[in-house]
């Protein structure tokens, strides 16, 4: 068992809707947290929201992040050899 501090405001307000809903504070509470939790789940794993994007108009190089500073001086080289 936890227990939450609120601010007094949020205690009043929390109060004024489990008496409109017919409900406990708790109950609001254990939802909020249950929602809160799902939301956070689904959010905190950017590899999954971006999976799908991930190499998809990638070069077909699976080197090039290794070799990006020997591209660099090639292309660097070859601008001021013309």
């Amino acid at each position: 068992m936890r227990s939450v501090r609120l601010p007094e405001d949020l205690e009043k307000e929390l109060e004024m809707l489990a008496d409109q809903k017919k409900v406990s504070r708790s109950n609001i509470i254990k939802e909020a947290l249950v929602e809160y939790m799902a939301k956070e789940k689904k959010y905190n794993k950017p590899y999954e929201v971006g999976a799908a994007y991930f190499g998809k108009h990638g070069s077909a190089e699976s080197n090039r992040s290794v070799t990006y500073k020997s591209r660099i001086k090639d292309k660097i080289r070859d601008k001021h050899t013309d």
